[in-house]
């Protein structure tokens, strides 16, 4: 299936059905007055998050979304139908944005419906303007149009960690490694073109973990897509900084990333940050001695050697990743109320 994670689509809700002229007509009942009954309202236009989405590639086949407009009101004081609603189903982690930019919902609850636009309201018949002087009206009126707007559609996917890196540092390698996710991989920059997800079993509840494409310098400005990229790993509780062992300036690799993080913004630069250097068994130990400590002087923390080819430091890696996003999930936790109790 292929990828697609923004899209643009138009909206309109259904019109109102048209109010209906009638008058009863009964035997023995020579003056019945007006019977004509209302227009139906129209159909509106609703969002709905569907948990076994992970791409928006539909919505490059169809980009109009048309609510059915109200059926016309009827003799015998009988309204119309009401007109059946346009439905958008949308990924887990889809904004909706209007054309402006301005985020009009944030669908990160599976099951969750949200009404962008609603149905016009149907015309009235002219039961409605019968009166003690006009007895016998012949008004009525028209049903409301339906509203149109443009809309985007921005998936972030939601994953619990995310790595980041330069291109070929080795990200997609780690996520084949510690999770049934098949990206490609080959020894050239930008093997990955679009994010992955793979799921990571550990001791206790496995956790979701994304892969990016590599960023390069002013990715924070579209260079590579890179901004759009870098809106997958928004939402996750950590980051794992994979920098390339057999670079030459492990320190500049690293900084490069991280100053495209920063100028991001978002909040991603807050995020909790683990470093990790890849790819150490292509290095003689007294090289990744070298490595480390140049990396660990740029970065102020402690960095983790491992290979996802190897195996190497893996399990350090997964389990530090794990220890961020478990106290996510605590926190998540207590910042939920407590379901009301309905004996």
């Amino acid at each position: 299936m292929k990828f697609l994670d923004q899209a643009k689509v138009h909206l309109q809700a259904g019109s109102g059905g048209d109010g209906c002229m009638s008058f009863r007509r009964e035997k023995h009942v020579p003056r019945g007055g007006p019977d004509g009954g209302d227009g139906g309202r129209g159909g509106d236009v609703v969002a709905v998050c569907v948990e076994s989405l992970n791409t928006l590639i539909d919505f490059r086949y169809q980009q109009h979304f048309r609510a059915k407009r109200g059926d016309h009101g009827m003799g015998k004081n009988r309204t119309g139908g009401r007109g059946a609603d346009a439905v958008l189903e949308v990924p887990r982690g889809t904004q909706i944005l209007d054309d402006e930019g301005a985020l009009l919902a944030d669908m990160t609850e599976p099951g969750r419906r949200l009404v962008l636009l609603k149905g016009g309201r149907g015309g009235r018949g002219n039961t409605h303007f019968r009166s003690s002087t006009n007895r016998a009206p012949r008004e009525w009126e028209h049903g409301e149009p339906g509203a149109e707007m443009s809309v985007w559609l921005r998936l972030k996917l939601i994953a619990d960690a995310g790595l980041v890196g330069l291109p070929n540092a080795g990200k997609s390698t780690f996520l084949a490694s510690v999770t049934r996710a098949r990206p490609d991989i080959a020894d050239y920059p930008f093997t990955t073109t679009n994010p992955v997800l793979g799921v990571v079993q550990t001791d206790g509840d496995p956790f979701v973990i994304a892969d990016i494409p590599g960023l390069i310098a002013g990715a924070h400005d579209g260079h590579g897509m890179g901004d759009r990229f870098l809106g997958h790993v928004e939402r996750c509780a950590v980051l794992l900084h994979l920098v390339d062992a057999t670079q030459e300036d492990v320190a500049q690799a690293w900084r490069t990333v991280r100053d495209e993080i920063a100028a991001y913004g978002h909040g991603l630069a807050d995020k909790p940050e683990l470093v990790a250097l890849n790819k150490v068994d292509a290095l003689t130990p007294e090289a990744v001695a070298e490595q480390r400590a140049a990396l660990r002087e740029a970065c102020g923390r402690d960095v983790i050697g491992m290979s996802g080819v190897s195996g190497a430091g893996v399990r350090d890696a997964l389990l530090a990743v794990r220890q961020h996003v478990e106290a996510l999930w605590a926190h998540e936790a207590a910042q939920r109320e407590p379901e009301p109790f309905h004996p």
